[in-house]
């Protein structure tokens, strides 16, 4: 009887973590929330009335307005480790790559999975399902100029 309940209390709670968001339904180290939409972030860079948040370029280069390129963390995390080793935790994060389709992508799934063991609280992965190209270029979303 204290088994099954067991199960069916662990059961619950699993199922409820899964659907809120907090447990990655897809075996991804980022959960559904975690995913920001270009348009967001486009909004946000845009608003000179906000405080924007640390935009970091863990792929071969920053194109986006403000963002930090420290390298491909695929070849080296050096520099994005030096980079959040003084932050906050909670400092508002959003990091992307764009090199390639997510499925493929060597750099954005040891970005997350670092934030994440480090105890960094309020990141997001920028939602670049296909590419920087047609997911923020091709939208007409800003780049930088010196690009």
């Amino acid at each position: 009887m204290i088994k099954k309940i067991s199960f069916l209390l662990i059961a619950t709670v699993t199922m409820w973590l899964t659907t809120t968001g907090l447990i990655p339904q897809s075996g991804e180290p980022w959960s559904a929330k975690q995913l920001m939409e270009p348009g967001k972030l486009a909004a946000i860079l845009k608003n000179d009335t906000i405080i924007k948040p640390l935009i970091v370029s863990v792929g071969p280069g920053a194109l986006i307005p403000g963002s930090i390129d420290p390298g491909p963390v695929s070849d080296d995390m050096g520099l994005f480790k030096q980079l959040l080793s003084e932050k906050d935790k909670n400092v508002e994060i959003v990091v992307y790559c764009g090199c390639c389709p997510f499925k493929h992508c060597p750099n954005i799934r040891p970005a997350i999975t670092y934030l994440k063991e480090h105890g960094f609280t309020s990141y997001r992965l920028l939602n670049l399902p296909n590419n920087i190209k047609v997911d923020w270029i091709d939208r007409g979303y800003p780049v930088q100029s010196d690009k």
